[in-house]
């Protein structure tokens, strides 16, 4: 199994269940991992055969970007936006602080 994460990204966004909690907005801090089987050697150094942290977190951004009242919420679509782009990736944890 391989563990591909991005922890600690910063990220400014106006969730919250109270409406001035939207309009303010707050900091978060956002750390995800995926887990996943490799379909092919990874010794061919291709990244079409991984998940791309930098996509993870221009998934993430543009997520954050999309005011929502939960937290739990910004999770959930971050991480089905993962499984979307990267349909073989089997494990997807998002922690939203």
């Amino acid at each position: 199994m391989i563990k591909v994460t991005l922890h600690g990204a910063e990220f400014f966004a106006k969730h919250g269940f109270y409406p001035e909690e939207q309009l303010t907005g707050n900091q978060f801090v956002l750390d995800i991992d995926v887990e996943f089987e490799p379909n092919t050697d990874l010794k061919g150094d291709h990244i079409t055969d991984t998940v791309n942290y930098e996509q993870l977190y221009t998934i993430a951004g543009q997520e954050m970007q999309i005011p929502r009242k939960l937290l739990e919420a910004v999770a959930q679509s971050i991480a089905d936006r993962i499984r979307t782009d990267y349909p073989f990736v089997q494990n997807i944890r998002v922690e939203l602080k």
